[in-house]
């Protein structure tokens, strides 16, 4: 197959790439990711820490072209296995309450994925975001620009989780394969739901294999009446189960309205279920249940890696801040390896 026959590995290139989780989910499936492009300056640090052997633009998408691409990668047209792209998803996220931010600019750049696939004319495409995307018009847009280039492409909702990930985490995954009559996996999960992996699991990982001196396994230091307050939450509770005293004004608004918003506030993890969603605020107890099952402390950004299936020596590199916002915006690891290790079935004609 083109960009796999001969013994060599097949080529992909990362679009939106962030610190690398996808990528090094694509190597672990047996990709060789020659290309990958990143604005955000501290996710690019991180990104080339890991993989400096791939050429990256440290540019915004809407300035990078794909001629240039193509030249710098010495890539002929059709000859890329696969173009992964994760174009940001806060415009489409239905977190903040239900709505459906379709009008964010953010969000025009899903049309730069096209963009590349015209260009490139990969054997495989593989877009991934949040399910907000399958409400947006953006998401016919694409299937449509893509079916009309002639792929086979199809939209799946899937739960990371189901792919080994000690995470439930919704996303959306669109897949691509030029040539119509080429089929698509009938499914993507390859876990037993029945049997998720747990955080128990994630963490026991880390306790092999990190140094005691990693400078991502301290936790964040809370100020005292936060520590009082997380000191308070039993195993298994949230915020709700505090007396009224630690309460904050905003949830005990909440309470005397009968609403629930940010009930996961405070909320500590199960030893033996998968966490919840990491998001950008993955280690601040107050932005959801990303307290440790038992010890009084927020979980740290390795711990919160880990649950995002990085390796356990994966480096970051920026602020405390933008490091959490590097790993809760990542593709885990283990799901991005699996899905293209699907895509590779296809490609090349094995049953899934």
């Amino acid at each position: 197959m083109d960009g796999a026959s001969g013994g060599s590995r097949p080529t992909a290139v990362d679009l939106f790439a962030g610190a690398g989780g996808a990528t090094q989910g694509l190597i672990d499936a047996g990709f060789d990711v020659i290309g990958a492009v990143e604005f955000d300056t501290t996710a690019a640090q991180s990104y080339r820490l890991n993989h400096e052997r791939t050429r990256l633009w440290e540019r915004d998408i809407r300035q990078v072209s794909a001629a240039e691409v193509k030249r710098e990668l010495e890539l002929k047209t059709g000859e890329l296995t696969l173009l992964k792209a994760c174009p940001p998803c806060q415009g489409f996220s239905s977190l903040a309450e239900g709505r459906i931010q379709g009008d964010d600019p953010r969000n025009d750049l899903v049309n730069h994925t096209v963009r590349f696939v015209r260009a490139l004319r990969p054997r495989a495409v593989l877009v991934e975001n949040v399910p907000g995307l399958g409400r947006d018009r953006r998401s016919t847009e694409l299937l449509t620009a893509l079916s009309r280039m002639g792929y086979n492409a199809r939209a799946y909702h899937v739960n990371a989780v189901e792919f080994g990930v000690p995470q439930r985490r919704k996303r959306l995954i669109i897949l691509a394969l030029r040539g119509t009559r080429t089929p698509l996996p009938q499914s993507l999960t390859t876990t037993d739901p029945e049997t998720p992996v747990t955080v128990r699991d994630a963490f026991r990982q880390l306790e092999a294999e990190v140094p005691a001196d990693d400078p991502l396994g301290v936790h964040r230091t809370l100020p005292d009446n936060v520590l009082r307050r997380v000191q308070a939450i039993p195993v298994g509770g949230n915020r709700r189960d505090l007396p009224e005293h630690l309460q904050l004004e905003c949830h005990k608004k909440l309470a005397k309205e009968k609403k629930s918003g940010a009930s996961g506030s405070y909320g500590r993890l199960h030893w033996d279920q998968p966490a919840p969603t990491m998001t950008t605020r993955c280690t601040t107890p107050a932005c959801g249940p990303f307290l440790h099952p038992e010890e009084h402390r927020p979980i740290t950004l390795r711990e919160a890696a880990a649950i995002q299936t990085f390796p356990p020596d994966y480096k970051f590199a920026g602020t405390r801040g933008a490091v959490e916002r590097q790993i809760g915006n990542a593709v885990p690891v283990r799901m991005a390896a699996r899905i293209a290790g699907a895509l590779l079935n296809s490609l090349e004609g094995r049953a899934a």
